[in-house]
């Protein structure tokens, strides 16, 4: 088990949202929605295993990070929550709400479906980001010029980009345990769920219409595990809906809540 840190957005209520952020995220990259949310309920942002500034961990799959979350609950006397996950951490929201679902009050899953995933295109990235000697970076637009020649989408680099930080004496590093990361991506690319996992809760799966990650064929397996979900789509939208489609977006978690 490895204890997680948050970021507290504030608001009222006694069940909070607590958002769990998707690969090389953080719940840094969720300030603008949480922000909004936060106007009329309680939400917190949580920093998954090796993301963040949560510690690392040599391990990183969905049954560890279950275990991180629970723990994080536990610690805060958190009995229920509306769990909102996005890619990985939508995963993650998942596999909690069909595992203990008498401790999610409300699913929101953003632009992931439950199956398995191709992990070359992230693999590619993660390789990118590991064969940068960061010990010969002096500048943040240094760093980022060096990543953009192996990750040539500016908004993706960027994203990316996110991971750097400084330590005390000045030298750039990684916050993303990338090694880890890399070795366990075929477990995180898998599907987190069993055929009999099921969350008879409410459930809203919201999915980017220029994103592939939530196809017409994977309706089905959605409503399967989750039969009471609700699937939207947003056009206009990629991967990340909750930035390229924002005011949709919060607008849509408002109806749902």
């Amino acid at each position: 088990m490895t204890p997680l840190t948050h970021r507290d957005f504030g608001g009222t209520g006694e069940i909070p949202l607590v958002i769990l952020h998707g690969l090389l995220g953080s719940s840094r990259n969720w300030q603008a929605v949480a922000s909004d949310l936060a106007a009329t309920r309680r939400v917190l942002a949580v920093d998954l295993r090796n993301h963040g500034v949560s510690p690392h961990d040599e391990h990183h799959d969905y049954a560890g990070m279950e275990a991180d979350l629970l723990a994080w609950m536990d610690a805060r006397a958190l009995s229920r929550a509306v769990l909102i996950g996005h890619s990985m951490g939508g995963k993650l929201a998942m596999a909690f709400a069909c595992h203990r679902p008498h401790r999610v009050e409300r699913l929101v899953v953003v632009d992931i479906a439950p199956r398995e995933y191709d992990g070359d295109r992230i693999g590619g990235m993660l390789d990118a980001m590991a064969g940068m000697d960061l010990a010969k970076v002096g500048s943040r637009v240094e760093a980022e010029a060096k990543l953009q020649e192996a990750v040539p989408d500016w908004g993706l680099m960027k994203f990316l980009a996110t991971n750097l930080a400084r330590d005390a004496a000045g030298r750039y590093f990684w916050r993303a345990n990338i090694s880890v990361l890399r070795s366990e991506l075929g477990k995180l690319a898998g599907n987190p769920l069993q055929p009999g996992d099921r969350f008879n809760g409410p459930a809203l799966f919201v999915a980017g219409a220029k994103s592939d990650h939530v196809r017409e064929e994977d309706h089905a397996a959605i409503r399967t595990h989750f039969p009471q979900a609700q699937i939207e789509v947003l056009s206009g939208a990629g991967h990340n809906p909750h930035i390229e489609a924002r005011a949709a977006f919060v607008e849509a978690l408002r109806r749902f809540l």
